[in-house]
């Protein structure tokens, strides 16, 4: 199991002026699952995408990966995980202007200590994987939207994450190619056994997943069940 959550809520403020973004969610989510968390804005949605990435911590409940409670790990321990297990995918591409695609996903390969010879292989071999080998060199200026979230998505690959956490990756691209983007992401999690959890508000890739979990409210309403209890 990669996720176990249970009566989750997320509050900010207090008294009379205090929002309720989630609201005593209850959720598992298999290890290697693909998962669609949709719904309106407002929803919830990223503040449970931030609970799952140890981004914020849950006001009450607990929100267990891999066994561990992320409220009660220290921030340094948190920070190892994102920096070691988990993967980020913004609907901002959040890439470095001023530097190349390879030296994008080279950057995040720092923390690894790979030699230069190996960090810029290793930087190559991740944008093949994504199917931008031929555009290693261009700066982010010089690539379409599509072409810059791939580039993202090699960035997050770079720490060799369990989890990939997606926050509206096709938000700022058209339909097709969002719909391309989403083939890519569910070809990283059959060759990888990556669990990926996707946030959206598109129903077309809402009724596409092999599983959608449905907030409103800050409430999920539909999908809670992980798809291998739901056959056991």
């Amino acid at each position: 199991m990669s996720y176990e959550l249970r009566d989750v809520s997320r509050r900010y403020g207090d008294g009379d002026t205090a929002v309720v973004a989630v609201d005593g969610v209850t959720l598992d989510i298999d290890e290697g699952e693909f998962v669609v968390i949709a719904g309106p804005s407002g929803s919830g949605k990223t503040t449970l995408l931030q609970l799952l990435g140890g981004l914020d911590r849950a006001t009450s409940g607990s929100v267990l990966f891999e066994g561990r409670d992320l409220g009660t790990v220290g921030d340094r321990e948190l920070a190892e995980l994102r920096l070691g297990t988990l993967g980020f995918i913004f609907q901002q591409f959040n890439l470095v202007p001023t530097l190349t695609a390879r030296q994008n996903v080279e950057a995040a390969l720092a923390p690894r200590g790979l030699p230069g010879r190996e960090r810029i292989e290793a930087a190559r071999s991740l944008l093949v994987s994504v199917g931008l080998g031929a555009r290693a060199a261009h700066l982010p200026s010089q690539l379409s939207g599509g072409e810059q979230q791939r580039v993202a998505i090699a960035r997050a690959l770079a720490n060799e994450p369990r989890v990939l956490l997606a926050d509206e990756p096709t938000g700022n691209l058209d339909s097709a190619t969002g719909s391309e983007l989403i083939d890519l992401l569910r070809r990283l999690n059959a060759e990888r056994g990556l669990t990926i959890v996707l946030i959206t508000h598109d129903t077309e890739i809402a009724a596409s997943a092999p599983r959608t979990v449905r907030m409103a409210d800050g409430r999920i309403v539909d999908g809670a069940t992980s798809l291998r209890a739901a056959s056991l």
